[in-house]
Order: structure tokens, then sequence, then C-alpha cells
């Protein structure tokens, strides 16, 4: 059963960024230069991550979600997966990528436990494309998609940040795929985690709010309907056009932030468990496990970290998380 926090929340989900490299630069994520990269030594192994998953498991966490950066560029991940597939109590193995890589690994990661994979995606055109990423190639999105879906890591859903000026002319383009292809699309509302947008402007002005996105997608292509939530759901509020076989998801960070339902932890890449992913207030767990701290010792650290986890974030007081980027704690 899961452990509750000082609100009542089950904390049942664990997300683990296994790497703060990235081979894309995204807007919203990173600067041009990419970050700082961290010595070898600094970042947990992957034994180090299976002792924190088998302490989580052992506290009634029964989801993991593999993140980065982008977890595929981390070498041996397949290797990681089936550890962690193994896992007692863990039932819901997932991994969100920005599928650049997915093509050459999506039948492994299945064959070794994967379940399903979240894709980023932000725009379908490729100019555009390289533009937000600075680097990468939308066609290769694409071919990585379809090797998932062929692989069984399904449902597949296609995480799309919205941003004004930049890709908030697509968000109707991106509706059209549910109804055509059977897409499952999640639009999110851009949050200012060391973005290197706030350099050049107020990461408020970027903002497009999930009622702004739905009513143009009203208005071109009719009413939208409740769905049901899919597997592995999280914060969002599904949606479906009228005979459309994919859903339209809504992540509302900003405009109605979901924190009363929150129900997970973040352990970054150098070993600090977050409680909350717009605070930087951080649990050290790499010094414990390197000085030979067993499962019980990361069971009370991550039980102290439950019980700090914070009622809610404070966005909407101007208090914007500083000290690390989104690509460093694992979104």
């Amino acid at each position: 059963m899961a452990h509750l926090d000082a609100y009542n929340r089950p904390i049942s989900y664990l997300r683990i960024s296994v790497t703060d490299r990235c081979n894309l630069r995204c807007v919203y994520c990173m600067p041009p230069q990419g970050v700082a990269k961290r010595a070898h030594g600094e970042i947990l192994r992957y034994e180090e991550i299976e002792t924190v998953v088998r302490a989580a498991a052992a506290l009634g966490i029964t989801k993991v979600r593999l993140t980065g950066g982008e977890p595929l560029v981390r070498p041996g991940i397949v290797d990681l997966v089936r550890m962690l597939a193994r896992v007692e109590g863990i039932d819901d193995l997932a991994m969100t990528t920005n599928a650049i890589l997915l093509n050459d690994y999506a039948k492994e990661l299945a064959q070794a436990g994967l379940r399903r994979v979240n894709i980023s995606l932000d725009t379908l055109r490729p100019e555009r494309f390289e533009r937000i990423t600075r680097c990468g190639r939308l066609e290769d999105v694409l071919a990585g998609m379809e090797a998932a879906r062929q692989a069984g890591l399904t449902p597949i859903k296609i995480n799309t940040v919205v941003m004004r000026g930049m890709n908030d002319d697509e968000v109707v383009d991106f509706a059209r795929r549910t109804l055509e292809l059977g897409w499952h699309v999640r639009f999110i509302e851009l949050m200012p985690i060391g973005n290197s947008l706030t350099v050049e402007d107020d990461w408020r002005e970027r903002v497009v709010t999930a009622r702004e996105i739905q009513k143009q997608i009203e208005a071109t292509l009719g009413a939208l309907e409740p769905a049901k939530v899919l597997p592995g759901g999280g914060p969002a509020r599904y949606y479906r056009l009228p005979e459309a076989k994919g859903t339209l998801g809504f992540i509302t960070p900003i405009s109605e932030h979901f924190c009363h339902q929150c129900n997970r932890l973040r352990l970054t890449a150098d070993g600090h468990l977050r409680p909350c992913l717009l605070s930087e207030y951080e649990i050290d767990l790499r010094t414990p496990l390197r000085n030979g701290a067993g499962e019980e010792q990361i069971k009370m650290l991550i039980l102290q970290s439950i019980a700090s986890k914070p009622l809610q974030h404070h966005l909407d007081e101007s208090h914007v998380p500083k000290g690390r980027m989104m690509s460093q704690i694992g979104g």
C-alpha cells in the first residue's frame, strides 16, 4: 500500500532521470550549448538506481518512469530496463523519450520489460522542428514512433508543450491526428524550469492555457467529449473528438494546478530525491548509497521525502525554481 504524505496523498509514482544529457537542445528545456556535463562518477550507477527502486517498491510505489535528459543516450539503458522490470511490486515501467533513437531501441526495450513510451513532439513541421530542437529531424521521431507501435509499447502518448508565437498555431493539426491516425496527444502548459526562453522574455507571455487550446480546437473540429483516462494517465484531463480513436489530454500546471492529486517523487540523475518538481528542496541519496546504505536506509530517506512534500507549488506567487534545468530533473 502506498504511503500517504502530510496531505493524505498516496505516493505511488517515481520518475527517474537516468542522465542529464540529451541529443536535442529544445528551447524550453536547455540552452543552445547544453548543460555543463557532470563527471561520470556523479551520475547514479544502474545498481544504485535499482536499490532505490527496490526500496521505493517496498513502500508502495508501483509506477516507475525513466526520463532524462534523453534516456536513450545513456549506454546500457536496455540493461537498466531489464533490471527494474524484475523488481517485485513495480507493475508499470514506462519511459519518456524524444524518440530520435527509438527506432533502434524499441524492440529491445519491449523485450526487456518496458511497457509504454511517451514521446515529446512539439511540432509537425520539419523546419520548425529543427528550430525548436536546434538540431533534430522530425523524420527520426516519426520512425521511432512507428517502431514503438510495432513493438507494442502502447498506448503511445505524444507530449506537446504549447508556446505562444512558436507552435500554438499547430494545436488543431495535432488534434486532427487523433481523428486520422488515432494519436493520443497531451498538450502541456509551458513551465519555467530553467528554460532558455526566460532569458529572452517573461515566460508567462509564452504560456498558452489549456482553455485557449480547447477553444481553438472546438472552433475548428467540434465539441470535445470526456474520454477514459489512459493507462498511466497522470495529471492529464482526457477528451476526444466525436468518432476519434485517439484522445486529447490537457496538463495544466499553470492555469489549474493539480498539486492536490500529485502522487510522485523525482530522482535526479545525480542521485537527489525531489518531492516536488517546482521546488528546489532535495534529499541526497547518492552519498548514503556510496557509503554503503542498503534498502532499509534508503527507505527511511524516501519516507523523509514523502513527509516533506509540499501542499502545492508557488508559481502564482512568482516563485520560479532555480538551480537546475528541466533536463536535469526529468520533468
